[in-house]
């Protein structure tokens, strides 16, 4: 007798406020005594600062360590032997995506706990059970799919209101996506990134998500540009890092990532960050579905009006041509990746003349929005 399972699943604890740097030690002193930090450089000084007066007076060990910037094998090797010598009994993150990855990777291969601290709300990265990892050149290389979330994810909001609004924005990028997606998934009848079916749970987290987005996204870009903290913001950053997170880890990806992984084969590209290459990916998504006119409007003038580049062009990209195009699809449509998980099979042809008019119907959209005076950011 067959059997279907579906599932949902999430970090431990998430924990959201202004300020809970400063107290750290009371959150993750359960976990050991011994603590490998792994830091981006931009925020390295003033966490240490932070951290460190968290554990005055504590007899706890807590060593440092500068994040070298991108999540490949090698940096994870590397930080695995530091976790060995120093003998950590748990191993915490505290900066971006590439960051937090590459510390679940540690975890995963060291058999430690882990604490995630985004100082961005760029991604969803930080909840899930997933590592991206790529190659030394910055290409994709490969998912690697975790047994567990992790044990914690602490979100210290003074610290993600002080980055730029550009952040918040791919941020909301990478979110948007997690409604379509787990729409697409959802019809197609296909698993989840923990390999089971979607749960009635994990579409609400999802639509819940497309909604607090849509209804607080362009305030909360505001308040971060004016480094004032309000509700709209505290909002857009749990819809960015747990309502994205939890609802795409459990209700699955679709088109939107994996072009977002085509695009990576482009150098001209390399510079522009996930959310950005999702949000686009979401517009190709959208026009493979053959979504209403109304439908594609909406998308588009929502992510152009919380700064999000729309087209490839606003990406960075000089000049079109379909044999650039034709290898963005054939790594979007590789095998191991999510584009097998849209509710009808989509062509390498398909994909490439999607893509090409995603980004014409894109620049018409925004085009539009600027002669008749709609809110556009730059």
């Amino acid at each position: 007798m067959s059997m279907t399972v579906e599932s949902i699943q999430s970090p431990s604890k998430y924990i959201q406020g202004a300020g809970i740097l400063n107290v750290l030690k009371d959150y993750v002193k359960n976990l050991g005594k011994s603590f490998l930090i792994v830091s981006d450089p931009f925020v390295f000084n003033d966490a240490k600062s932070k951290i460190d007066k968290s554990f005055e007076n504590d007899s706890s060990k807590v060593l440092y360590e500068k994040f070298n910037g991108e999540c490949t094998q090698n940096e994870i090797d590397r930080l695995i032997e530091v976790t060995k010598k120093e003998k950590s009994d748990a191993v915490i993150a505290i900066g971006g995506g590439k960051t937090l990855d590459t510390v679940k990777a540690i975890g995963y291969y060291a058999n430690l706990p882990v604490v995630i601290i985004p100082t961005l709300a760029s991604c969803d990265a930080p909840c899930t059970a997933l590592a991206v990892i790529y190659k030394e050149n910055g290409e994709f290389s490969k998912y690697l799919y975790l047994p567990q979330n992790p044990n914690m994810v602490i979100v210290d909001t003074d610290i993600i209101l002080g980055a730029p609004v550009k952040f918040l924005a791919a941020g909301i990028g990478d979110a948007f996506a997690t409604y379509y997606e787990a729409r697409a998934c959802y019809r197609a009848g296909a698993v989840n990134l923990v390999g089971t079916k979607i749960t009635n749970a994990a579409m609400a987290l999802a639509e819940a998500c497309r909604e607090t987005l849509l209804k607080d996204g362009l305030a909360a870009k505001d308040a971060n540009e004016k480094h004032v903290s309000t509700k709209a913001f505290e909002n857009i950053v749990e819809a960015n890092i747990y309502l994205s997170g939890v609802g795409a880890e459990s209700s699955g990806l679709a088109a939107a990532h994996a072009i977002s992984n085509g695009l990576t084969v482009i150098p001209e590209l390399h510079h522009v960050s996930h959310g950005e290459k999702v949000g686009f990916g979401t517009t190709v998504q959208l026009v493979l579905e053959g979504v209403s006119d109304k439908e594609l409007k909406e998308a588009v003038e929502f992510m152009a009006s919380v700064g999000l580049p729309v087209t490839l062009q606003d990406m960075g990209l000089k000049s079109i041509d379909r044999e650039l195009v034709r290898k963005v699809a054939e790594l979007s449509c590789a095998k191991d990746d999510t584009m097998g998980h849209m509710p009808f099979e989509v062509t390498v042809d398909n994909l490439c003349s999607a893509i090409i008019d995603a980004n014409k119907k894109a620049s018409e959209i925004v085009e539009n929005m600027k002669s008749s005076n709609k809110v556009l950011t730059k």
